[in-house]
């Protein structure tokens, strides 16, 4: 008998292309190479969502985590850098606050450091929370540069488009089959149920162990086969559309996002190198269509390069994310507006998260699933709190749509995070949480949530020492500003655009 004959290779199918369907059959095909066949189908027919994505930190391990070289995926996507997201508008008309990557200030084991700089507050002195992030002071200052020297944190601003494109050129080399067509019927195993192949338009079949449903909204796999369901959460977040229009260039490249808050949702600016992205998010419960695309077009800066694209969604997510044999990514997982940059991340880590639990031939697939279902639903409600947190907590009350979200009923698992650092400044990043205890200080207080105490062990501290540290603190940021570049000298010396 021959036991060192290999096992059958487990055939993927990836339903759908864009950003979600290429970076999860360029992720599998990477990783697990040898042990899987990864056919993709997807229609040039079928226009993808992508006008332009705003990423977070994360993204970059995910790139290390594929081999991706930064400066070829840079040049190709016109991406530029991001430090953070500027908030304009939410706490009040006229208030502006950053919601910087990386650390804020320096913590220690009892306590972070939110409660010494409250305590130098309390003496009088210590600036802004902001003064004493690195990244927070190159945005506003248009610096940006990584070496050795440098260790910003920072993400991407890129074409979504075109990284589906760059995405796909490496992964087809790696082994990836795309087949051109347009899905028919999704055909199921009379037995078990499942689903068995993907019938095309053209007649072709195909068949596969495991599909991943990247259809966008129209979940044609996991809603539309499966009947999966959803659960819908415009309770809390009532945003249900959205307008995106691509303009010129006007200016450099700022390295940050702007979240702009307007009567009924906000608005984004998006700076790539060639040009802007920009977008309207609004509830159609308070304002028209009309109105949105008057609103987006008064707010434009530079000439707009087509006519803005109306999206509609539901903020929610399916009940579960791994349904049989199908998992769900993207769009067809579900939608938690766009206002944190979360999706791409979303993406990347539920591709992981299947990489991981990967179900090869003979594997209890449901304890698999139920540990994913289990992962996702926990990073997509801790998502879903932090995206509230902006809507819920302001001090707004000059149209319907701010008075509606003030009021309105929070899911208990951000009541106590907001009770928590109004009480004692304190904040917590559980272990598979996404946003880090430096982001909830930085959104709390930007919102306009001033904690009624902090740790008493920062008034142990003399009022001398403290001084010292703080400025400690400021002249290293300084120091490390000075030797920075300018964003748009950093693009054109390291990464220009291609084309």
């Amino acid at each position: 008998m021959n036991h060192t004959s290999e096992p059958p290779r487990t055939r993927v199918v990836v339903a759908g292309g864009g950003t979600a369907g290429w970076i999860a059959a360029a992720a599998i095909v990477r990783q697990l190479g040898p042990l899987v066949d990864v056919t993709l189908v997807e229609s040039d027919e079928i226009g993808t969502v992508g006008v332009g994505e705003s990423t977070i930190p994360t993204a970059r391990s995910f790139h290390a985590f594929l081999g991706i070289d930064e400066a070829a995926f840079v040049r190709a996507t016109q991406a530029t850098f991001k430090l953070g997201i500027a908030f304009e508008n939410w706490r009040q008309v006229g208030d502006r606050y950053f919601h910087p990557f990386g650390s804020v200030g320096r913590s220690v084991a009892i306590a972070d450091f939110q409660h010494f700089w409250l305590e130098a507050q309390a003496r009088g002195f210590g600036g802004a929370y902001g003064d004493y992030s690195l990244e927070q002071q190159a945005a506003g200052a248009g610096l940006f540069g990584h070496d050795e020297q440098h260790s910003l944190a920072y993400a991407y601003h890129l074409d979504a488009t075109a990284y589906a494109r760059f995405l796909r050129t490496l992964a087809e080399p790696w082994g990836v089959r795309r087949v051109e067509g347009r899905i028919e019927r999704v055909e199921r195993d009379g037995k078990g149920g499942n689903i068995a192949a993907l019938v095309l338009a053209s007649g072709e079949r195909i068949a596969g162990d495991i599909f991943i449903d990247c259809t966008g909204f129209r979940a044609l796999l996991t809603e539309g086969a499966l009947g999966t369901g959803f659960e819908d959460w415009s309770e809390w977040l009532s945003t249900d559309r959205a307008l995106a229009v691509q303009t010129e260039t006007v200016a450099p490249p700022v390295p940050y996002t702007r979240a702009i808050a307007h009567d009924a949702g906000w608005r984004w600016q998006i700076p790539l190198q060639k040009r802007t992205g920009n977008g309207l998010v609004y509830s159609s419960a308070h304002m028209s269509d009309d109105e949105a695309h008057a609103t987006l077009i008064g707010a434009l800066d530079g000439r707009p390069l087509f006519e803005p694209r109306p999206l509609r969604f539901r903020s929610g997510m399916r009940r579960k994310a791994w349904n049989r044999n199908c998992i769900a990514l993207g769009l067809a997982a579900g939608f938690i507006e766009p206002l944190e940059s979360t999706s791409i991340h979303l993406i990347m880590n539920a591709v992981i998260r299947l990489i991981q639990l990967f179900p090869f031939r003979g594997d209890d697939h449901v304890a698999l699933a139920a540990r994913f279902n289990a992962q996702s639903r926990h990073e997509w409600e801790h998502v879903r709190d932090f995206i509230i947190l902006h809507y819920h907590v302001t001090q707004r009350d000059d149209s319907p749509f701010w008075r509606d979200c003030a009021r309105m009923t929070i899911p208990d698992s951000l009541a106590e995070r907001i009770a928590l650092f109004a009480n004692t400044a304190g904040a917590w990043q559980g272990q598979d949480d996404l946003f880090r205890i430096d982001s909830w200080v930085s959104v709390m207080l930007g919102q306009g949530v001033e904690p009624r105490a902090h740790h008493r062990i920062a008034r142990i501290i003399k009022e001398e020492e403290l001084q010292t540290s703080f400025a400690d603190l400021s002249r290293g940021i300084a120091s490390t500003m000075r030797a920075l570049p300018r964003h748009c000298d950093f693009l054109a010396r390291y990464c220009p655009a291609d084309g």
